[in-house]
């Protein structure tokens, strides 16, 4: 059953002021609209693009938004910063109206867009439970009904009679999801808010988003930046782009496509044949696992192997492959040179060859993966090709069954998640 459907929506802004403009526009608005004509200033405006200069007084936030979402559904929504996800929630929760179209929805609606949305500072955090609930519409008897199992769940009950204004972002946020989530709305709407709470805690709310579609049979909105939570959680998401919506459809194909859009490389790559006289010329370069299968998702605790295909055009000289690891923020983490390869020292003849450099479990954190690839002589040393941004692909960590982790469920920083062996004895030194 469809739960929720966006038909044509639309949202223009004016830049620069507050409002829709100057008086001669509103005018002009009113003169339209009397004679039961189209606003003239939905046919101008630019493209939702933040880094190109402005061309335009107006701009489309959001340009013709369709899509359904069903009922028990976890719906991600991914994108840049910028993209138009956040606008497209609040227009979903009402927060603000479309310019053009309509949302149709059967059901309470539970927002969680900012850091205590829909909280009143001076109120306690138990009046905020009330307050909120009453929102969506819920009575005094049910609120009380669940009361203890939102504190419960929030962690905050030695606060929970202080004014919300002495709160933490930490704490606000995890009140304000503990409300949305247990006050029984029909559709959940999660921005990237979750980001603020700690690991235990983001651990704690996606389980919870995952008991409310999947056990309970309601639905969810999530939008959020982190590749793992969308894929754990998600059954099915949506990519938007300067304001339109460019994918929709099966999980890990959005993912793969918000790879190649992000950091503009995927987990394949063809090249077209140059054949420009060169001596050598690359075909292909993707990503797989141990068997060669190919994919973007891999886990932290499984061998990930990047291979790539090329043609040498001219024999008799040493030609070998190379690999540069980077991080979602450009960071480079490594470089890897083809050395150990048993023609690694031979000069090769004419013909297509294939070399694999395998990334062994345990090696990377959790995040996205770019890699760049080259292919280089040496006696002397020239690069002949080199891709910066080859590739992208995601690595997952498995919480429950992690080698690095123990029974620790805190944040773990750093680029990468070797698996140390450690050695701890019993000392019989006096100190």
């Amino acid at each position: 059953m469809t739960i929720l459907k966006a038909e044509n929506i639309s949202k223009q802004y004016r830049l620069g002021n507050v409002g829709t403009g100057t008086l001669s526009h509103d005018l002009n608005r009113f003169w339209h609209n009397i004679r039961g004509k189209e606003d003239p200033y939905l046919k101008i405006g630019a493209v939702n693009d933040r880094s190109s200069k402005a061309k335009s007084d107006y701009v489309w936030a959001l340009r013709d938004i369709n899509f359904e979402v069903q009922q028990g559904e976890v719906l991600g929504i991914i994108g840049k910063n910028g993209a138009g996800k956040s606008t497209l929630l609040k227009i979903l929760s009402r927060v603000t109206s479309p310019t053009t179209g309509v949302i149709k929805t059967k059901g309470r609606i539970a927002s969680l867009l900012e850091v205590g949305t829909g909280f009143h500072p001076e109120l306690t955090g138990r009046e905020n439970i009330y307050l909120n609930g009453a929102i969506l519409g819920m009575t005094r008897g049910e609120i009380t009904a669940k009361l203890e199992e939102i504190i419960d769940f929030s962690g905050c009950e030695l606060y929970i009679d202080t004014p919300v204004k002495r709160y933490s972002s930490g704490m606000t946020v995890r009140l304000a999801f503990a409300v949305a989530a247990h006050l029984e709305p029909d559709i959940l709407v999660v921005d990237e808010v979750l980001a603020v709470g700690d690991a235990e805690f983001q651990k704690k709310a996606i389980g919870k988003m995952q008991d409310i579609s999947k056990g309970e049979g309601r639905t969810v909105l999530f939008v959020s930046h982190n590749m793992d939570s969308i894929l754990r959680l998600c059954s099915r998401a949506i990519l938007m782009k300067n304001g339109c919506i460019i994918e929709n459809g099966d999980v890990s194909k959005i993912i793969d496509k918000y790879l190649q859009t992000e950091f503009g490389s995927s987990s394949h790559k063809k090249y077209p044949q140059k054949r420009r006289g060169g001596l050598v010329d690359i075909l292909e370069v993707f990503v797989h696992n141990n068997k060669y299968v190919r994919g973007e998702n891999f886990k932290i605790t499984e061998k990930v192997g990047i291979t790539v295909t090329y043609e040498v055009l001219e024999s008799g000289n040493k030609i070998h492959s190379a690999f540069n690891f980077y991080n979602a923020n450009g960071v480079n983490i490594f470089d890897s040179h083809e050395s150990n390869s048993e023609l690694y020292h031979l000069k090769k003849e004419k013909g297509i060859y294939q070399t694999t450099v395998w990334v062994y479990e345990n090696l990377f954190s959790e995040g996205v993966i770019v890699v760049g690839v080259a292919l280089v002589t040496h006696d002397p040393f020239v690069v002949h090709f080199h891709d910066r941004d080859a590739l992208a692909f995601n690595m997952i960590e498995d919480i429950k069954n992690s080698p690095t982790r123990g029974d620790y469920v805190g944040s773990l920083p750093g680029i990468i998640r070797p698996s140390l062996k450690w050695e701890s004895i019993k000392s019989e030194i006096n100190v």
